[in-house]
């Protein structure tokens, strides 16, 4: 039996503490930030501890707490490479140069030269 004034079971599911992580904006409009982790037995003290650590100074316009383990971690770059090549959506666009030169070659013309203005 326990002891009334003894502790808590330490591996008691009440009591088990977990990270949850704390993502913050300044400002409207801003992004979301990933601003630090708490941590916390369940949503509520989670929340609290958030809002005491990253608003009580009004230095967050928003607050997203999210468990850690509910995080899921995305790594493997087979998937994450895109299966048709998309260098097109690219800022420099496709590099013509190269094809182009190939093309010549294999066709065997010459490279044109330039307009005169």
């Amino acid at each position: 039996m326990a002891k009334p004034d003894g502790p808590a079971d330490p591996a008691s599911a009440e009591h088990r503490l977990e990270p949850w992580e704390v993502f913050r904006r300044e400002r409207p409009g801003d992004p979301m930030v990933h601003g630090g982790s708490v941590m916390a037995p369940d949503a509520e003290l989670a929340r609290d501890y958030a809002r005491e650590m990253f608003g009580r100074r009004q230095e967050s316009e928003r607050l997203w707490i999210v468990r850690r383990a509910d995080i899921g971690d995305l790594h493997d770059a087979d998937f994450l490479q895109p299966p048709l090549d998309r260098s097109y959506k690219k800022p420099g666009g496709y590099v013509m140069r190269e094809k182009l030169a190939a093309a010549r070659e294999r066709t065997g013309q010459a490279k044109p030269k330039a307009r005169e203005r």
